[in-house]
């Protein structure tokens, strides 16, 4: 079985986060270990506490991992503040990651920040050059290129900017213009691509971005090109959304049903 690893924070509410990443793996049939960074107070209305776990705790679980397992594939997500972001950053190059997933995590649904403003050039100076993909949102694009994106020729063209940052690719999730499709662009070297779904009237929507990056990180780990990783993962984000609108779990923006393809299933035995 192919093994992946999430290094991100923890979401005491389970729809995003490690929770978030470690589901998704499962459901893709890869085994997933974790380096928990920090500790949310968090529920579908949103994050009331962050604790950021001791920069010496961060090195020894990744040391546990690298030590043990084999890591086919590495995603990244809430890491935020300058020393996390390079401590991680030193410790991937030094176990020589070759697949890296960074999901640039900034502001949580519920509009608590993520990432400290303070941190974001030592994300992009230390960790965005390792990465095989980098997968911003609309909102985190704008804030790392300081532009506004309004439509997808601009996306394109953020897309192809935030690519000379040093990640091998990018893809830039368009779920937040104003349109009937959630349309996203993967630009790479001789790549550009645009992979369209449906947008889904939902308020549960929690955890997408965690979704989306870590299922694109599980597929690669099972040895999937990068247009067959982020194709199966975009199908598999719809259907998680779509399958999550009466769930019923909490009060806010509520979580993704992750493991929507198992339950016809479990429902015919």
């Amino acid at each position: 079985m192919r093994q992946a690893l999430t290094i991100a924070g923890s979401d005491s509410g389970g729809g995003a986060g490690i929770q978030a990443d470690l589901k998704s793996f499962a459901a893709a049939g890869v085994y997933g270990t974790s380096v928990i960074t920090s500790v949310t107070s968090q529920n579908t209305q949103g994050v009331t506490d962050i604790f950021n776990l001791p920069l010496s705790s961060i090195e020894s679980q990744l040391d546990a991992i690298f030590d043990d397992f084999d890591i086919s594939c590495v995603k990244t997500g809430m890491l935020s503040t300058a020393e996390i972001i390079r401590t991680v950053s030193d410790k991937l190059q030094h176990f020589k990651v070759k697949k890296l997933v960074v999901d640039p995590v900034m502001v949580a649904k519920g509009g608590s920040r993520l990432l400290e403003e303070s941190a974001v050039n030592t994300l992009i100076d230390s960790l965005i050059p390792q990465s095989y993909i980098i997968t911003p949102n609309i909102e985190e694009a704008e804030f790392l290129l300081n532009c506004t994106i309004n439509n997808e020729a601009e996306m394109s063209k953020a897309a192809k900017d935030l690519m000379k940052m040093g990640s091998k690719f990018v893809l830039l999730k368009g779920g937040h213009l104003r349109s009937k499709y959630a349309k996203d662009v993967l630009v790479g070297t001789d790549v550009e691509l645009t992979f369209t779904s449906k947008k889904i009237n939902s308020k549960n929507t929690h955890g997408t971005g965690c979704t989306y990056a870590s299922s694109i990180a599980a597929y690669l780990a099972k040895g999937f090109d990068i247009k067959k990783a982020v194709q199966t993962a975009k199908n598999y984000i719809y259907e998680t959304i779509n399958s999550s609108r009466d769930l019923g779990i909490g009060s806010g923006h509520g979580p993704l049903n992750h493991f929507c393809y198992t339950q016809s299933f479990d429902n015919a035995h």
